[in-house]
């Protein structure tokens, strides 16, 4: 299979550029990180509450 060199990829974000423009390509970057933090944010909760949920639900020990 054959990679895509250096030469290529800056062929294709030359016209992913001129296509876009470099603000909209900003946006979009911004856009996407936004995303990603709250995703990961969404995914921390998810695992606390989880965790919280568990340590509720054990039932308490009885000494014998």
């Amino acid at each position: 299979m054959n990679t895509l060199g250096p030469w290529e990829l800056l062929i294709i974000l030359a016209i992913i550029v001129a296509l876009f423009g470099a603000g909209k390509i900003a946006g979009m970057g911004a856009a996407l990180g936004n995303s990603i933090r709250e995703f990961k944010r969404a995914i921390n909760d998810g695992e606390a509450s989880t965790s919280n949920a568990s340590k509720a639900e054990k039932p308490p020990t009885q000494d014998l």
